[in-house]
């Protein structure tokens, strides 16, 4: 297999080194590039000492001409409206892009500028990005120069409801999505919301009616049944690093009311049957983070509440792992033509 180097913009974030200790072992990537504007002119083993002589690489300013030089890859760990400023230039030296900011997620621009409250600087780049989620564009995303990876909520949400969905098995009004994550979410940054003592021994809710990743959400779920989609969607902050679960509660068409658990759930095996990494749980069991914690595994347990008619999915994933860096690396090697689970398949969970 040919080798792709691959440069890390914003790579001293938690996306950013989740990357590294990824991609240190990918047979078939060699890290050349890592940008840090907070840590320029230090070793990336100075800033994560764990890496001490595994990635000894210098962190450089964000010249993205200069990076795209010894690229042919480059990873995107921006915040959103930066990326749309970095994203061009990359894609004019002829290098390809896997980008991890909101910035070109959206098909309609309306869409993303009414999420995100900004003025798209390229919108003529939206039409050419794919949709990171390999279960669902693994075809587009072999053919990509611009890959949008998804955020980690939405990822743990659309994938929980895509066999429904494009199944017509539930009804298309009233979803709802309770979704809690860890606090790697908000990303490395000092904050008092986000401090030890604020967050530990707490749970809370937050971006309770106005989340900007609702929109992505509805977006990919109206594509799947095609039909507009609206959810109801509400995060919540874990007092852990890392981990994300999903519950999302929908109502059974009436034609579909007699279908029982097992069947609901062999109607998951079937969708994604051929995914390495899309794991469907046995009858009657839920997912854990704590199983896919440092993985690119998603866990799905399907649950029929014959009571109310609902069917009831959970659905767990890192927010870090499949939510963001893992599968930026399941997109990439997509994207390069290499086995889709390289350098993923012995990343698993630990207690």
């Amino acid at each position: 297999m040919k080798e792709t180097r691959i440069g890390i913009i914003g790579a001293t974030g938690y996306v950013g080194v989740e990357l590294v200790r990824i991609l240190s072992s990918h047979p078939y990537a060699r890290i050349t590039h890592l940008v840090s504007q907070s840590f320029v002119g230090k070793t990336f083993s100075q800033v994560y000492p764990s890496f001490l002589g595994i990635c000894d690489l210098m962190l450089t300013g964000a010249d993205a001409p200069e990076v795209a030089k010894d690229c042919d890859l480059v990873i995107t760990a921006l915040p959103h409206g930066v990326s749309s400023q970095v994203v061009p230039v990359l894609l004019s030296q002829g290098v390809k892009v896997i980008d991890h900011s909101g910035d070109f997620r959206f098909r309609e621009l309306e869409d993303y500028e009414a999420a995100y409250g900004l003025v798209h600087p390229c919108p003529e780049l939206l039409s050419q990005a794919v949709y990171g989620i390999p279960e669902l564009y693994r075809k587009e995303l072999a053919a990509a120069a611009l890959t949008a990876n998804p955020g980690c909520y939405p990822t743990c949400s659309i994938l929980g409801l895509a066999p429904l969905l494009s199944g017509k098995i539930i009804g298309t009004k009233g979803i709802i999505i309770d979704a809690v994550s860890g606090v790697s979410g908000a990303g490395r940054k000092a904050d008092l919301a986000f401090s030890f003592c604020e967050s530990a021994e707490n749970f809370k809710a937050y971006g309770i009616t106005s989340h900007r990743h609702t929109p992505e959400i509805e977006q990919e779920c109206s594509l799947l049944a095609n039909e507009k989609i609206t959810v109801t969607f509400t995060p919540h902050l874990a007092p852990m690093k890392r981990g994300m679960l999903a519950t999302i509660y929908a109502d059974l068409l009436p034609e579909k009311l007699d279908m029982t658990g097992d069947e609901l759930r062999e109607l998951f095996v079937r969708f994604y049957a051929g995914d390495p990494f899309v794991r469907i749980l046995p009858s009657n069991s839920a997912p854990e983070t704590k199983h896919v914690c440092y993985s690119n595994f998603i866990d799905i347990g399907i649950f029929k509440d014959a009571r109310t008619g609902k069917v009831k999915v959970i659905s767990a994933v890192d927010n870090l792992g499949k939510g963001a860096s893992a599968q930026a690396v399941q997109a990439m090697n997509v994207m390069q033509g290499y086995p889709e689970g390289t350098g993923l398949s012995n990343l698993c969970g630990c207690i």
